[in-house]
């Protein structure tokens, strides 16, 4: 798998990541280990958790495969921090308590001395940034992560945080990206672009929708029918984004792939993407993501599925004539 320069940065990561948010709930640890095992067997390195998937449990299952199943030193770790809400002084958020007490327990859960990339889950408009960005160096500093990012920032959230003097800058941000959500493209891409972030675009299947699954109805053992994720998937089932499944099909007929492959390819090269993170169930859905290191969209069929997706651009987005 190629692997490639995370933000300005030294970090290299492969092009595809694997997500582990379903671990611990629709993924049994064995489930897990095969998963990482065809992960790693294709070349994949960028392994991204949270301190609140499965309540810490994607985490401790992670600590379980380490060394049994991949050596540590052939992953590059990414977790999180802020979303995780407990009682008491240092029990969640953005301040410099809540985050270095997170951060011993993602350490903890996991069972590692350093994170390679600490991200910041979400802004936090109860505490100043220089405070939250403070412990990030901090972090750093001790040896306990080695490289820092965000995550579900706004554009001017983006360039706030880029902006305030810090030791250690900021090499990326995760957000949602894919054909049926191209809202980051009016101002989170071009900030992430303008201050060396890499992009790492969660949900890149538009939440499943994108595969073509739900065209019929909704399947039994979909995420869809699942109460913890079937409102995480409606959301995406609108007439627009019929239309835009229906492109991704014809265009995976016409290359002779799958739809999830044409709508993995299309985000995978964007401008500024360096490494969707992909979630699947179970292994046969991760190595049909896994084919897609093969494929590279031609410009008619990219220039195509930019068209049925394109969202609207308005001022100040959109130049003045």
């Amino acid at each position: 798998m190629e692997q490639r320069h995370l933000g300005r940065s030294g970090l290299r990561v492969s092009r595809l990541g694997l997500g582990t948010m379903t671990w611990g709930r629709d993924t049994d640890p064995d489930e897990a280990a095969t998963q990482l095992m065809a992960f790693t067997d294709a070349g994949g390195t960028l392994v991204d958790t949270a301190d609140v998937y499965t309540d810490g449990e994607s985490e401790r299952i992670l600590r379980t495969l380490l060394g049994e199943i991949v050596p540590r030193d052939e992953l590059v770790i990414a977790t999180k921090a802020v979303a995780r809400r407990t009682e008491g002084p240092f029990g969640g958020g953005a301040s410099r308590g809540a985050l270095l007490t997170a951060l011993d327990g993602s350490l903890r859960r996991i069972g590692v001395d350093h994170i390679d990339l600490w991200q910041l889950h979400a802004w936090d408009t109860t505490v100043p940034v220089e405070e939250t960005l403070s412990a990030m160096d901090t972090a750093i500093t001790a040896g306990k992560v080695r490289y820092a990012g965000i995550s579900n920032y706004s554009g001017w959230q983006l360039a706030t945080a880029a902006m305030t003097p810090t030791t250690y800058p900021l090499i990326s941000t995760q957000h949602e990206y894919s054909l049926l959500e191209r809202g980051i493209e009016r101002e989170v891409v071009p900030a992430a672009q303008h201050h060396g972030l890499g992009l790492l675009p969660w949900a890149p299947l538009g939440r499943g929708v994108l595969t073509g699954k739900y065209r019929n109805g909704t399947p039994p053992d979909s995420r869809g029918a699942s109460p913890h994720f079937a409102g995480y998937v409606e959301q995406h089932r609108t007439d627009r984004a019929a239309r835009i499944v229906q492109a991704v099909s014809t265009a995976a007929e016409g290359l002779g792939t799958s739809a999830l492959c044409v709508a993995l390819a299309w985000v995978r090269d964007r401008p500024g993407v360096v490494a969707p993170v992909v979630g699947a169930r179970d292994t046969n859905q991760l190595i049909a993501s896994l084919d897609v290191e093969a494929l590279t969209l031609p410009p008619a069929i990219r220039a195509a599925l930019d068209d049925v997706s394109a969202i609207e651009l308005s001022y100040p987005e959109r130049p003045m004539p």
